[in-house]
């Protein structure tokens, strides 16, 4: 199965896919998480969807709360917190495992791709970023650590464009 077509629901729980989330576009995915230290990264991820949006690029946020408790939010408290302290206007998804035994079935796929050092496997923390492109191919694996405004991730977001 495609990356796009793997069902979701979204942070209201409606059943949908990334591909009817982002039409045509090419994703980012992003595990969040609104009591970390790098939530400051929203501020970014909303700036490529503003950015790149137009040109074919959308952010998804997908809540977890399996880093020291970091999302312990109810969905209408993350909605609430992402829109009225960073101005979040790209789609979120229902908060989910992204490492272990209930890990989604999103993240069974995008752990499959490797970062910059060829390394696979569990997702080490919050705001790590996976870009899939148009056809559903994981193209970019980025650490939590790299900003989303990172020239890596620009290089590879304009590849995919």
């Amino acid at each position: 199965m495609n990356v796009r077509d793997i069902p979701v629901r979204t942070l209201a729980d409606e059943p949908t896919t990334l591909a009817a989330l982002a039409g045509d576009k090419a994703v980012l995915i992003v595990n969040v998480a609104s009591k970390c230290g790098l939530t400051p990264q929203y501020t970014d991820l909303v700036k490529l969807h503003q950015e790149y949006g137009p040109r074919g690029l959308s952010v998804i946020g997908m809540p977890c709360n399996q880093f020291m408790g970091q999302e312990p939010g109810s969905a209408e408290e993350i909605q609430e917190f992402c829109s009225t302290t960073y101005g979040v206007d790209f789609p979120l998804l229902a908060k989910a495992d992204v490492n272990g035994p209930d890990r989604h079935a999103l993240y069974e796929r995008l752990v499959e791709a490797p970062d910059a050092d060829g390394d696979t496997g569990d997702v080490q923390w919050n705001f790590e970023k996976f870009l899939v492109d148009r056809d559903g191919a994981v193209v970019g694996r980025f650490r939590p650590r790299t900003v989303p405004t990172d020239p890596t991730i620009l290089a590879a977001i304009e590849k995919v464009l």
